[in-house]
């Protein structure tokens, strides 16, 4: 099986040289095992979490400080 190849997280381009490669993390998946998060290495320093998930993610803190919930 030939492995599925690496996508700069930042740029969103096909990491082409192997050793330009950063492995930054792993990102679990809901319903399967997840996939590995990669960037040129220029890129590595200005890739940060997933916007979408922290503005879910402050929706949901700031909702239950409104209803005054413990987390």
């Amino acid at each position: 099986m030939t492995e599925a190849p690496h996508v700069c997280r930042h740029c969103d381009e096909e990491i082409t040289d192997p050793d330009d490669a950063v492995h930054l993390g792993h990102e679990p998946g809901s319903s399967g095992p997840g996939w590995d998060i990669w960037a040129h290495r220029a890129h590595a320093y200005l890739v940060g979490p997933d916007p979408k998930a922290t503005e879910i993610l402050a929706r949901v803190l700031i909702a239950r400080a409104l209803q005054g919930s413990d987390p």
